[in-house]
C-alpha cells in the first residue's frame, strides 16, 4: 500500500508545476475572454462560423460537464447547430491547462497534435451535422435568450482590479473545484496501473492489434468520464505499461468529450440524429487520429517514451521547487475537496428569507450552478437566487410563476423535480 500511494505521489508531484502554471493561464482567459462574444462569431450556418467555434473552443479550460450548458447557451444565443457540434467535439478536448500539462508530461509532439487533431475534429463534425442538417429548418433563436452568462456590456462596467480578483477566484477556486474529483481518480486510476500492471502486459494481450486496443479504450472511455487534465496521468501509465500513443490518445479523447450524464442532456438539446452524428465523429475519428500519431512518431524516428516524463519511474530527485508547487497545489485540491464535501450548505441556504427551494437535476459544477442561476434570475418577479451545487437545489425569492423557474431551467437542459 505504501508503495501504490508513493507512486500517486509521484504522479502528483510531476504534474503539478505544469497544472499551476495551466491554471494561470485559466485565470488570464477568464479574464479577457467571454462567452458573449464567442456567441456573437458563430451565428451564422457557414463553415466559417464552424472553423470560428472550433478554435475559440480549443484553450478554454471546459470539460464534458462544463461545455454542455455553455453549449446550450451558444445556441440559445443564435449559434447553428453544427457550430455547437463543432464546440462540443473540440472544446473538451484540451484546454490551455491540459495543453501545458501535456506537454510537461507527454512531450511536444502529443502537446502539439492534441489540440490540433481537437480542431481538425470539430471542423469535421461541424461540416457532417451541416451536411445532415441542411434541409431541417433552424429553429428561432434570439440573442435576448443569452441569460446564461454574462453580458458583456455588464463586464465593461466591472472595474480591472474586480475583473482579475473574479477570474483568479474563477481560476483557483471553481474551476478547481470542477476538476478536484477527476483529477484525484484519474491519479488513483494511473497508479494503480503503474503499480500492479505488468511492464508490457498490454502489448502482449493486444499482440499487435492496435485496432482492437483502441476500439476497447473506446469502449471503456465513452460511458464513463474524466476530464482532460485528470486523463493524462492514465495516458502516462498506459503507455509505460505498453500501449502505443495512438491507443493513450483515443482516450484522451473519449474520456474528456463523452459521458452519460451529458449524452443525455445533449439528446435533448441536438435530438437523436446529431446526437448520433456527435459520437460517430468522435469514436471514429478518435481512432483515425490515433493512428496518425503512431506514423508521426514513425516517421519522425522519435520514441514517444524519450519525450515523456520519467521522473514517476526512474528518477525520484525532484528539486526543491518541485514540492513546492506540489505543496502549493495540494492545498488547493484539499481545500476544493473540504469545501465540496464537508462544508455544511445549510447556514448559507437559510441566509434568503421566506424564500422556496427547488430541486435541480443534471448539475455537476461551477458552470452548471452559474447557468442555472443566470436562467433564474432572468425571470420576472425573482428577486434574489442562490444555487448550492452539492444539494442540487436552487433557492429562490420573489414574486414569480414556479412554471417559468421550471421552464428557464428545462430549456436549458437540466432537470427541474420540483419544490424540496
Amino acid at each position: 500500500m505504501i508503495n501504490f500511494l508513493y507512486q500517486i505521489w509521484v504522479l502528483f508531484v510531476e504534474m503539478s508545476p505544469y497544472l499551476l502554471l495551466g491554471i494561470t493561464f485559466v485565470a488570464i482567459l477568464d479574464a479577457f475572454v467571454t462567452k458573449d462574444f464567442i456567441s456573437r462569431q458563430v451565428r451564422k450556418n457557414n463553415l466559417s462560423s464552424i472553423v470560428k467555434t472550433a478554435l475559440f473552443g480549443i484553450p478554454l479550460p471546459l470539460c464534458s460537464c462544463g461545455v454542455v450548458p455553455t453549449s446550450v447557451y451558444l445556441r440559445k444565443s443564435g449559434a447553428s447547430k453544427p457550430s455547437v457540434v463543432s464546440f462540443l467535439i473540440a472544446t473538451p478536448q484540451t484546454g490551455v491547462d491540459s495543453i501545458v500539462a501535456t506537454y510537461g508530461m507527454l512531450g511536444p509532439i502529443f502537446a502539439v497534435f492534441r489540440p490540433l487533431a481537437a480542431l481538425a475534429m470539430g471542423i469535421l463534425g461541424g461540416i457532417v451535422t451541416m451536411f445532415f442538417s441542411k434541409s431541417e429548418k433552424e429553429e428561432s433563436t434570439s440573442p435576448t435568450n443569452s441569460f446564461a452568462f454574462e453580458d458583456i456590456s455588464v463586464q465593461k462596467k466591472t472595474n480591472f482590479p474586480a475583473k482579475i480578483k473574479k477570474s483568479l477566484r474563477y481560476a483557483f477556486v471553481e474551476f478547481i473545484d470542477d476538476i478536484s474529483t477527476q483529477f484525484l481518480f484519474g491519479l488513483v486510476i494511473a497508479g494503480a496501473i503503474a503499480f500492479f500492471v505488468p511492464d508490457d502486459f498490454f502489448a502482449s494481450l493486444f499482440k499487435g492489434n492496435e485496432l482492437l486496443a483502441m476500439i476497447s479504450i473506446l469502449i471503456f472511455a465513452v460511458p464513463m468520464y474524466v476530464c482532460a487534465t485528470a486523463s493524462i496521468p492514465v495516458a502516462v501509465s498506459l503507455m509505460m505499461k505498453g500501449f502505443s500513443p495512438g491507443v493513450a490518445y483515443v482516450l484522451l479523447v473519449a474520456g474528456p468529450v463523452s459521458n452519460a450524464a451529458s449524452l443525455a442532456i445533449l439528446n435533448k438539446v441536438l435530438g437523436k440524429k446529431l446526437l448520433a452524428i456527435y459520437v460517430l465523429v468522435v469514436s471514429l475519428s478518435s481512432i483515425i487520429f490515433g493512428f496518425l500519431l503512431n506514423f508521426i512518431f514513425e516517421w519522425t524516428n522519435v520514441n514517444p517514451h524519450s519525450q515523456m516524463s520519467h521522473s514517476h519511474i526512474h528518477n525520484t530527485n525532484f528539486s526543491l521547487f518541485d514540492y513546492l508547487f506540489a505543496l502549493i497545489f495540494l492545498i488547493l485540491i484539499l481545500s476544493s475537496i473540504y469545501r465540496k464535501y464537508f462544508v455544511k450548505t445549510k447556514g448559507e441556504v437559510m441566509e434568503i428569507q421566506n424564500a422556496k427551494t427547488f430541486k435541480i437535476e443534471g448539475m455537476t459544477c461551477n458552470h452548471c450552478v452559474m447557468n442555472v442561476e443566470k436562467a433564474i434570475r432572468s425571470i420576472p418577479g425573482v428577486s434574489d437566487v442562490r444555487v448550492v451545487l452539492n444539494e442540487g437545489v436552487a433557492i429562490v425569492k420573489g414574486d414569480y410563476s414556479i412554471e417559468a423557474i421550471k421552464n428557464a431551467v428545462e430549456n436549458i437542459g437540466y432537470r427541474f423535480a420540483g419544490e424540496k
